[in-house]
């Protein structure tokens, strides 16, 4: 059974979309992270003590 072979431009474009998504995925989290930040931190001055 053989493999596509991918020329290296295929390669090189590949690559690049990898990282395009793993810069986007990991800016997603990272904005989750801190409007959840933001929330909790709004959150503990609304609590009775």
């Amino acid at each position: 059974m053989s493999g596509v072979i991918l020329t290296p431009e295929e390669l090189a474009a590949r690559r690049r979309r990898n990282l395009f998504i793993a810069l986007a995925v990991g800016a997603f989290v990272v904005l989750v992270f801190a409007i959840t930040l933001t929330q909790l931190q709004a959150g503990v001055l609304e609590r009775p003590l």
